[in-house]
């Protein structure tokens, strides 16, 4: 059996078709964290679809001129003088998967790195001209608009202004930071370069801009729900409504951000925890959705 068609199916599927339906579900913003899990499970299951699909179509199925080198010479478009030599497929066939693997890897390399350097070059000004502060284990900074933002990485800040310190209340100001810490804790910075990788080799597909918006703004989320572990809501909305003007440093995650209000909303809305066999059962569904394109070029109990 011809493999290709289901794999062709089945990545179209997932990006064109599962990332609206995933947009439009209501769970997502009950359970963030399990959806970040499903979000870049889409985006792997995708990319494996893809690489599965190219090696399939560049294969000879049993016949010199099959696969793609054998379309390309039936249109007149012969890579080799005598034809789609099977040597050669094989090798197209080899270096397609290859390819794309080293243009994600290469992509996320890019992205982490740019981010590093925007963050290192703005960590040194931080260091310059603001003061730290053991008390809120932060930096602050002579500005009197309310702000606050982390640098993640090896050596992180959490940078508040004078204006978020004098402004918000002592509650406020201790979600605020709660919040930046899970970023860097959490290491959301390399989650969402991963994302950014995947936008960047996939642009133009409705699953790479959703994975990317949607990583975003789950991370907020995911900060959110471990700042509220400690503090009230209305105390981390407030905070967010008074930081929602505040501009972020490149690389850096800030408390305000154009996603503030789907946040407030979340926050200060009825609280719905999640159905506890949620969360399992997303995590069961973020293990096997990149398996099955696996599963179509090798389906169980075939030989």
């Amino acid at each position: 059996m011809n493999p290709t068609p289901v794999l062709v199916a089945y990545t179209a599927l997932v990006g064109f078709v599962a990332p609206p339906l995933l947009v439009r579900a209501d769970w997502p913003h009950r359970a963030p964290a399990a959806a970040l899990a499903v979000w870049h499970a889409l985006a792997l299951s995708f990319s494996l679809g893809v690489a599965l699909t190219s090696y399939h179509l560049a294969m000879p199925a049993g016949h010199p001129h099959a696969g793609l080198l054998g379309l390309l010479h039936s249109c007149g478009l012969a890579v080799l003088r005598s034809g789609a030599d099977p040597r050669t497929a094989a090798l197209v066939a080899v270096a397609l998967p290859a390819a794309l693997g080293l243009a994600l890897v290469g992509s996320f390399a890019f992205h982490a790195v740019r981010a590093r350097r925007a963050r290192a070059r703005h960590r040194r000004a931080v260091d310059l001209v603001g003061r730290r502060s053991d008390r809120l284990g932060a930096v602050v900074l002579p500005y009197d608009v309310p702000a606050a933002y982390c640098l993640p990485g090896r050596s992180p800040r959490i940078v508040v202004s004078d204006g978020a310190v004098r402004e918000l209340t002592a509650e406020q100001l201790g979600a605020v930071l709660e919040h930046e810490q899970a970023h860097v804790t959490g290491r959301h910075h390399l989650v969402l370069a991963a994302a950014e990788a995947f936008q960047s080799v996939f642009r133009v597909l409705p699953v790479a801009r959703q994975v990317r918006e949607q990583t975003a703004l789950l991370l907020e989320m995911v900060a959110d729900d471990r700042a509220l572990h400690g503090h009230s809501r209305e105390a981390l909305a407030t905070a967010m409504y008074e930081m929602a003007a505040a501009r972020t440093p490149r690389g850096a995650f800030g408390a305000g951000d154009r996603a503030v209000l789907i946040r407030m909303r979340r926050v200060l809305g009825p609280a719905r925890a999640p159905h506890r066999a949620l969360p399992p059962a997303m995590a069961a569904l973020a293990v096997t959705v990149p398996l099955l394109p696996l599963l179509a070029i090798c389906p169980p109990g075939l030989t």
